[in-house]
Formats: structure tokens, sequence, C-alpha cells
């Protein structure tokens, strides 16, 4: 694990809703809700990867390295690879519901 990563960084951001529905040692499944002006700060993680599938709503995914913005909806899924820099916000003007699958490895938060 990276220096200054953290194993729960809830405390530096808000969410409409966080469901966990699959967790096991190495992966997790999770469900996430952003309402209009929520955002999920720029982070990497430094083992495991994170594929976003969308819900519903819109979704802006900011990449570094090369640098990148997504727009991702409804259907649309994207891999971010481990020890990328990634932030996650609302693109629009109703909430974004969206799956977060993370692994394989050891979860950790990387606040950049």
């Amino acid at each position: 694990m990276k220096d200054g990563a953290l194993k729960d960084p809830t405390h530096l951001y808000e969410t409409l809703r966080t469901a966990d529905h699959a967790v096991r040692p190495g992966f997790g499944v999770h469900e996430m809700a952003l309402g209009p002006d929520q955002i999920v700060p720029w982070h990497l993680h430094s083992e495991i990867s994170d594929t976003f599938y969308v819900i519903e709503g819109t979704l802006r995914l900011k990449l570094r390295g090369p640098d990148e913005t997504l727009i991702l909806s409804p259907t649309d899924s994207y891999k971010v690879a481990a020890n990328r820099p990634h932030q996650v916000e609302n693109a629009g003007e109703q909430p974004v519901t969206f799956l977060i699958l993370q692994g394989i490895g050891d979860y950790d938060f990387v606040p950049l």
C-alpha cells in the first residue's frame, strides 16, 4: 500500500447512496449514487482496477496519464487500470447510479 493510502475514504466525499453487493478478499462489487453536485475526488488505487458500469444517469470520468474525460451513459462501462489517477462525478441534472467492480487485489484509496 502506498504512503497516504486509505482503506476507508468515505469521509472525503458525500454520496446519495452506497451499497456493497459482493465483497470478498481481493474483489468487490459496489453500487454508488451521486447527486448533481457530488464528486469522488482525484485518487488512484495502487493494486486494483475500477470497472464502472452505469445503471442510470450520466457519469463523467476524468483520467490522467494520459488526460481524458469520458461521459458514460446507462449500459456503458469503462475499466480504470491500477495506478491511473481518476475522478468520478455526476455529469447530469439527475442522480447517477453505477456499479464499481474492484479487484483483483487489496483495496486502497490514494488521494491526490
